[in-house]
């Protein structure tokens, strides 16, 4: 990794600089779904995790901004929070379930208002390390989330659901913060991203394998209507 490291230096300023453009380009991902969504009407076949997921990240990567005293960190993920509280409000405007939506919303709630309490009672020697390793392992349940489907996946030979805009853009703000991690010698931020690219590069193998079915009228119904 030394001897990468020392190739990549003289770009750091340049690799930094596009981490934090995709990392924000990243969050626009999200509309894309939102789109599909108001195309066919309602949410049916699209899950509320990743938006839900990216509310509960931003908070606590906003948090973890304010323990680091990092300006850009915050403002960042202020507007990653606000943009993915508008993606909520899209989907549960057309979701046909509010209740269970109601019920997500309030779960991811809690969870974020517990680990901002922890992370306000913690001491502050071992909150930086403590709170950045949840962090990760939110990171890391986030990112895997759309494989906990796998075996559905597997049966359908259709990828229809898994949010194809998040996972791409995330392989690519995941790439650029592994390279961004090497030229800083930082072993934490170079696992965390091998990890992370592992699963989006697993995931978006499966769009290759098993592409969504596309969408339009049914193929039954229309070689009926030939033979009637």
């Amino acid at each position: 990794m030394d001897a990468l490291a020392d190739i990549l230096q003289p770009y750091k300023e340049i690799v930094g600089s596009i981490a934090a453009f995709v990392t924000i380009g990243q969050m626009f991902s999200g509309s894309f779904i939102c789109w599909d969504i108001y195309k066919q009407g309602s949410t049916r076949g699209i899950g509320i995790m990743p938006f839900l997921g990216g509310v509960v990240m931003t908070i606590l990567n906003l948090q973890y901004g304010y323990i680091l005293r990092d300006d850009t960190m915050i403002q960042v993920n202020m507007f990653g929070l606000a943009l993915n509280i508008i993606y909520v409000m899209i989907y549960f405007n057309y979701s046909q379930q509010k209740v269970k939506v109601w019920a997500q919303i309030g779960l991811a709630g809690a969870v974020s208002a517990a680990l901002i309490g922890y992370a306000q009672t913690e001491d502050p020697k071992l909150v930086e390390t403590r709170f950045g390793t949840i962090i990760t392992a939110f990171m890391f349940y986030l990112i895997a989330s759309p494989l906990f489907g796998l075996k559905e996946i597997i049966q359908n030979k259709s990828t229809e659901g898994m949010p194809f805009p998040i996972i791409l853009s995330g392989t690519v703000v995941t790439f650029m913060w592994l390279l961004y991690g090497i030229i800083l010698r930082n072993k934490f931020l170079v696992v965390q991203n091998v990890v992370a690219l592992v699963l989006c590069a697993s995931q978006l193998s499966l769009f290759v394998i098993y592409p969504s079915k596309p969408k339009g009228k049914d193929k039954s119904k229309v070689k009926a209507k030939k033979t009637e």
